[in-house]
């Protein structure tokens, strides 16, 4: 698997407003992803940042008006439009949304969508009152109905020094947004996967929980590898600093009891369950309401088991054969393999990810990993070292042969 935006044909278009800076990253990123990216600059746009800038970026010709009645004629538009896997307008102007929203094709940019067949994706940039003003909405809900996918704008300070709703989001966020479009017709398409991530807190006072040191990181992975195939994905996480990936479904739990709660609730239909999350194996059996004072006696702390979800989750899938399939993780200090395969038959797994989380270059806290995949039909893989977005690519190409 690679990212879902390589080898795709992209339009870029670029209109007058001050954060046409921030479409020069994002022609820079779609490059550097593989993409072949056209950048069609409106007239305005050449006002704040130049063709030359974009060609710089992508190695390809960036289009202004002038090629609209150059030597190419009207045919330029034809071919931009008509080869465009997806097109993208960042920034986009609110001159330019009501352009597209009534077909005013007065200029190379808004012609080349109307010839197209395929996404946009518009990420607006305007001044203060600008966006909800009642032509610029009439606008937007007009795109919106005939499918365009809208990306901010973002609250902050504007151009004119109001603060207000209007900043072009930044480029991270079109870059997402293009990405999980780019993967929406893959191999998993219409599969609803949930995974976990993150490690489970239980409270112990009103301050004070008993965790482990996962990061998530594993976790994220495996959901965006999953997106890039087309996978409608609902990400179960702990908390954790990261940033979920755009087109997950996101539920935020903390304690083991209630992350069992959103597991079972959301794999009643799904394809794939995928427990990367550090699930807490005790809680304290009474948490405190109030923080308890370290002038007090030293407390003793008594412990219960948690739930186990991926026992719960094998108790209900033999009744009612979800989820279809079911991956486990297991975090291990020692006798990794033999303690991964025991969980892989007494939880009933379809595969297990076995990681030596002793190993100071792989599991928690860490961007790569080094594990060993078992199977329920007893086959068994071992991968190197490898960061874990490469992980989590393997995982999930395993997981579209479960299920293709």
């Amino acid at each position: 698997m690679s990212n879902p935006v390589t080898n795709r044909c992209i339009v870029l278009g670029v209109t007058g407003s001050i954060a046409a800076y921030k479409a020069g990253e994002v022609a820079s990123r779609l490059t550097q992803w593989g993409a072949k990216v056209d950048v069609v600059l409106t007239e305005g746009a050449q006002h704040f940042i130049t063709p030359l800038t974009f060609q710089s970026l992508t190695g390809r010709k960036a289009y202004t008006d002038a090629d609209l009645w150059g030597g190419e004629g009207h045919v330029t538009h034809v071919g931009l439009g008509r080869s465009a896997d997806l097109i993208v307008i960042a920034p986009a102007t609110a001159n330019t949304l009501s352009k597209l929203a009534y077909g005013i094709a007065d200029n190379l940019l808004v012609l080349t969508v109307l010839a197209s067949q395929c996404p946009l994706v518009v990420a607006p940039a305007m001044d203060a009152g600008m966006f909800q003003h009642p032509a610029t909405q009439a606008a937007v809900r007009i795109l919106e109905e005939r499918g365009a996918y809208f990306v901010g704008p973002a609250e902050g300070r504007l151009a004119s020094g109001l603060v207000g709703r209007g900043r072009m989001v930044e480029a991270a966020e079109v870059l997402a947004a293009v990405r999980w479009l780019s993967g929406r017709n893959g191999p998993l398409a219409k599969r609803k996967v949930v995974i976990t991530a993150g490690g489970t807190q239980e409270p112990i006072d009103a301050v004070r929980v008993i965790t482990n040191r996962s990061s998530g990181k594993q976790g994220y992975a495996l959901a965006q590898a999953a997106l890039d195939v087309g996978a409608d994905v609902v990400l179960i996480t702990a908390p954790t600093s990261l940033i979920p990936p755009y087109g997950a479904k996101v539920i935020k739990v903390r304690t083991a009891a209630e992350m069992l709660d959103a597991v079972l609730q959301e794999t009643q239909d799904a394809d794939v369950l995928i427990m990367a999350a550090a699930v807490a194996d005790f809680r304290p059996r009474v948490a405190q309401s109030q923080k308890i004072k370290k002038e007090r006696e030293i407390p003793s702390l008594e412990l219960e088991a948690t739930p186990d979800i991926l026992v719960e989750v094998a108790e209900r899938r033999a009744h009612l054969g979800y989820p279809r399939r079911v991956i486990g993780f297991a975090a291990e200090s020692e006798d990794l393999l033999a303690n991964a395969q025991s969980k892989l038959q007494r939880k009933r797994l379809d595969m297990i990810v076995a990681n030596d989380i002793s190993a100071q270059d792989a599991g928690f806290e860490v961007d790569t990993n080094r594990v060993t995949l078992l199977f329920a039909d007893g086959r068994m893989e071992t991968l190197p070292l490898m960061e874990k977005d490469k992980v989590a690519e393997a995982v999930i190409g395993h997981l579209i042969t479960m299920l293709i």
